[in-house]
């Protein structure tokens, strides 16, 4: 029996979140496993719910802290941007959250479906089969952590300033997560740093160097983070795992999403400290995108990437390897066979147009 926390959040949250129960329910039945489900405010609908108090109530926290890993929709919108900004959903829940549970890991991957190629604005040519690249960013650290910080006048102007900071051992564990994705890939981890100019990437690269030696198998090279972006756009499918610090992994994890066509498609994980005598994490699992308040509850909303957050959450918190793959493989056929929501159509021959309920359905039957 697995214990997770359903949060679904605001805008689509609730609606895409169904979805991801329901095929869950499925591949539950296929792999013959259960999960008990606690459901939880966050966000806006907390924020309702408390008459303004919080977007992150207490018994939320307590339903987290009793679970294997947190299934998270989406929080925010235009009707809580004028509250206070500790108590507006992303920062008064996403935030306190990840600091809470010492979410440390942030994993976006970047796919793009060969089938999909089309909405990549990549050149078809330089993706004739789509790519599929795991970025590990560091989520605790370095200059948006960093003291001191502040502003002030110095010889008669305003003067702001911003301290990047990294431990050795915030490094070596960030590199131990990548290095283990790698190993259940195809053995590859790209260390992305600035070592010609910032001391924390000289420290970065000396850790690197020194963690691959535990992992034999894994390839590691390096790139300086703007040779990095540039070849992101150049080469995606060269790339297996990027690994980087806060800053850095903010910047490119957002380019990878561009990169792959659809926001809709992709999930993250955020991922804490391994659970006591297993390889597994306490974890947070979200789509990349947000709450999209704009389509709210009219059934048109991509509910893949919130459904292979899921998948993700199978993976590294609950140890259904081979059911997370079924699904990750059950999501591919189903945009191989041409269904598509509104955000990945493009009205081209072979494509069915379908809501968020149909696209779900059709997951299920391809488990």
């Amino acid at each position: 029996m697995h214990r997770i926390a359903v949060l679904a959040g605001d805008g689509i949250g609730p609606e895409v979140m169904t979805e991801s129960l329901r095929v869950l329910d499925a591949v539950e039945a296929k792999f013959d496993f259960t999960t008990e489900r606690t459901e939880a405010l966050v966000g806006g609908a907390a924020l309702d719910a408390t008459d303004n108090e919080t977007p992150l109530p207490k018994a939320t926290i307590q339903a987290c802290e009793a679970s294997d890993g947190i299934l998270f929709g989406s929080v925010g919108g235009p009707k809580w941007e004028n509250l206070p900004p500790d108590i507006q959903p992303e920062r008064g829940a996403l935030l306190p959250l990840r600091k809470h549970f010492g979410l440390f890991a942030n994993l976006r991957p970047g796919v793009c479906l060969p089938s999909l190629t089309h909405a990549s604005p990549i050149k078809n040519e330089l993706v004739p089969d789509g790519f599929d690249v795991l970025c590990v960013r560091e989520l605790t650290g370095g200059v948006y952590f960093g003291t001191p910080k502040g502003r002030e006048e110095r010889d008669g102007e305003p003067v702001a300033f911003d301290t990047m900071v990294y431990k050795k051992s915030e490094i070596e564990r960030i590199l131990h997560v990548a290095f283990t994705a790698a190993m259940q890939r195809d053995k590859r981890v790209t260390s992305v740093d600035k070592a010609n100019v910032l001391a924390t990437s000289v420290l970065w690269r000396e850790t690197a160097i020194e963690v691959a030696g535990h992992y034999p198998d894994v390839t590691l090279d390096h790139l300086y983070v703007d040779n990095a972006a540039m070849q992101l756009c150049r080469r995606p499918g060269s790339f297996d795992v990027l690994v980087t610090e806060n800053l850095f992994g903010d910047i490119l994890s957002d380019e990878m999403a561009m990169i792959s066509g659809s926001l809709g498609m992709l999930p993250s994980a955020s991922l804490g400290s391994k659970k006591e005598g297993t390889d597994l994490y306490f974890g947070m699992y979200e789509p990349s995108g947000g709450s999209a308040p704009d389509i709210a509850g009219q059934g048109i909303a991509n509910p893949i990437a919130q459904i292979l957050s899921a998948s993700m959450l199978l993976r590294y918190s609950l140890g259904e390897g081979e059911a997370a793959d079924a699904l990750d493989a059950a999501v591919a056929r189903t945009i191989d066979d041409g269904l598509r929501t509104g955000d990945i159509a493009t009205g081209a021959e072979g494509e069915t147009r379908v809501g968020t309920r149909e696209m779900a359905d059709a997951v299920i039957e391809r488990l």
